[in-house]
């Protein structure tokens, strides 16, 4: 995938980047306030750098996750991993995870495997960019830059419409629009062919506020 783009094609092109102002929870946050979900990961902090065990430089497996309380009115839980960098259109989706129990706060590292058929408590695995279920490993190009991974968590009212079987990003969303109670966000971040970054850069700083306040 793009972990084959040479550096000299990556470094061209580190002004591409679909931007953060169209993940997921900017788009359904638009003009609405919402409750904060406290989302983490036990493998990286917030803003932090993604172990290579969890792109496509190691296993490739899906990182843990956990989160804090969520509203009382919560009947679901929804999970759109997007790397905000990816030199797209659109935020490149990594992972979709939906109908999840309300009463569930973790999900297990590789727990977010393909999964057409959905398990007994409704839980399933949507689509990624590349069309396959679960999960999509990070491999952003050698030169870009750093990129932004945003896993974002949101609860759902007892009316939100199922998206469909397997569902996309948009149907999702779509589906998602006015019926979110909550959201969380946590960055992950990796890039390649480049010093390991060292602190934290004004816009991912920017976008994890706007997602957290």
């Amino acid at each position: 995938m793009l972990e084959h783009v040479p550096r000299w094609l990556g470094t061209a092109m580190r002004g591409m980047r679909a931007g953060a102002d169209k993940l997921a929870i900017v788009q359904l946050s638009d003009g609405v306030e919402l409750a904060t979900i406290d989302l983490m990961s036990p493998a990286f902090a917030n803003e932090g750098r993604l172990p290579p065990r969890f792109t496509a430089d190691g296993a490739g497996v899906s990182p843990p996750l956990v989160w804090g309380a969520l509203p009382p009115a919560t009947a679901a839980i929804a999970l759109i991993v997007e790397d905000a960098d990816a030199p797209t259109p659109a935020p490149l989706v990594h992972a979709i995870v939906w109908d999840l129990p309300p009463d569930e706060h973790r999900i297990a590292e590789g727990a977010i495997t393909a999964d057409g058929a959905g398990e007994a408590d409704g839980r399933d695995v949507g689509r990624h960019s590349f069309f396959g279920e679960g999960w999509l490993p990070p491999d952003p190009p050698t030169g870009h830059g750093e990129h932004r991974y945003a896993f974002q968590l949101f609860a759902l009212d007892d009316d939100t419409p199922d998206p469909g079987e397997t569902p996309r990003r948009a149907a999702l969303v779509k589906a998602m629009r006015g019926h979110v109670l909550a959201a969380g966000l946590l960055i992950g971040t990796y890039s390649r062919g480049e010093p390991r970054p060292i602190g934290t850069s004004p816009a991912v700083t920017g976008l994890a506020s706007a997602g957290r306040g």
